[in-house]
């Protein structure tokens, strides 16, 4: 890969049969976290949420960032927090990011940036207010993506979830 990558990324909506690639993806970047989880068992939940979470009902849309054939990113679109989860302690009624991804190898050359500007896209298209995400504090390289694009910390969203207490961001539309 080369250093000159963004200016070569297309994002677009995943195709059935790229499914088993993007799979392999979150799993790829997410593994990473496994030892920032002190409950093996939650971790083991997370990561089969993960895997599973292509063939979620609720999704509204999964985009991939692609270089030529090759996937190098990923994100999942719900037109609310509300059906990215099961139970939301404080609701959310706006769009919602969930598992952005970018293959660890693939990292630093803007390919979350572009998912991100997608993403915005999608909120817009929908007429959305804000668009919102859930990250941890294991994910400070993700916080620092976020604030740098212009997501705020909104804590009148936050809860907490067993040992994991997600940090959520909004941004404004």
């Amino acid at each position: 890969m080369n250093s000159d990558l963004i200016s070569n990324i297309i994002v677009e909506e995943l195709a059935e049969e790229e499914k088993g690639n993007v799979q392999e993806l979150l799993i790829a970047s997410y593994q990473q976290y496994e030892h920032s989880f002190s409950d093996p068992e939650f971790w083991k939940g997370y990561l089969e949420d993960i895997k599973t979470s292509l063939d979620n009902p609720y999704v509204d849309r999964i985009l991939v960032a692609k270089h030529g054939s090759d996937i190098l990113g990923t994100v999942q679109l719900f037109k609310t927090a509300e059906k990215a989860y099961k139970r939301m302690a404080v609701p959310i009624y706006d769009p919602f990011i969930r598992l952005l991804a970018v293959h660890p190898k693939a990292r630093g050359r803007g390919i979350a940036i572009e998912l991100l500007k997608a993403c915005v896209n999608y909120a817009k298209e929908i007429e959305a207010k804000s668009i919102y995400l859930f990250t941890g504090n294991e994910m400070a390289n993700a916080i620092r993506l976020y604030e740098w694009f212009g997501f705020k910390r909104d804590f009148t969203r936050e809860f907490v979830n067993n040992d994991n207490s997600p940090k959520c961001y909004r941004f404004d539309i």
